[in-house]
């Protein structure tokens, strides 16, 4: 961790908390030991837990996150039943034109959400889920969607299709990245400059055609001073 000292870490994580007034700072401990960052408090909705974690490594880089923020409503508000959460979150998807919500099966215990089945692209599992947690009352989401394309591509093909859309990225060096693909998993090494280039080297991996699994080991050499 390139970083002057853990207190100023800590200080750069929190400012940026108190920026984001999607979050309520106020509630939220931010602990920096050992190169790693803990979230702890309350935060009143799932999205707000997720927000967090995201403003945190966009200032960190890709430092290890522990985020155990736990999802508190205020106590005056009515929220769904399991059934009622279940439902509203099919009918999310339901009413998304990318995704098919016949193929995928909803379960909620105690606000706990799982969703099961399959998509037919990488990225359509993770807008699933990015639908589920914007639904009211749901705490947490267990993502168990498989991938399984339409269309069968060729890891050559997978792999030729993502250096071209890194090469026409201007956040991305793409000489520094490294992509093997293996029976559509796409394995990423190298370095990135910051939180910004990972992002876009995983957005143009996850819409890939043919991608069903990432497993990343980039390493983003960003510097906090």
């Amino acid at each position: 961790m390139t970083v002057t000292t853990e207190e100023k870490l800590k200080t750069i994580v929190m400012d940026k908390l108190w920026w984001d007034k999607r979050v309520n700072a106020a509630e939220v401990n931010v602990i920096v030991k050992n190169g790693k960052i803990t979230l702890k408090g309350k935060v009143s909705n799932y999205r707000a837990k997720r927000i967090a974690e995201d403003d945190v490594k966009e200032v960190a880089g890709k430092i290890e996150i522990d985020n155990q923020l736990q999802v508190h409503y205020p106590p005056m508000t009515t929220l769904p039943t399991d059934e009622e959460i279940a439902s509203n979150v099919t009918n999310a998807l339901t009413e998304n034109p990318e995704i098919d919500a016949s193929k995928i099966n909803v379960s909620v215990i105690g606000g706990f959400l799982i969703l099961q089945g399959i998509v037919d692209a990488f990225w359509k599992k993770f807008q699933a889920q990015k639908i589920a947690y914007g639904i009211a009352g749901v705490i947490d989401v267990v993502n168990e969607l498989a991938v399984v394309p339409t269309k069968e591509a060729q890891d050559e093909e997978i792999a030729k299709c993502i250096g071209n859309a890194l090469e026409n990225n201007m956040d991305v060096e793409t000489g520094d990245v490294n992509v093997i693909v293996e029976n559509g998993r796409v394995s990423l090494t190298g370095f990135v400059s910051n939180w910004a280039a990972w992002r876009a080297v995983h957005n143009i991996v996850s819409c890939t055609t043919g991608v069903i699994m990432v497993v990343d080991k980039l390493v983003i050499r960003q510097i906090i001073e």
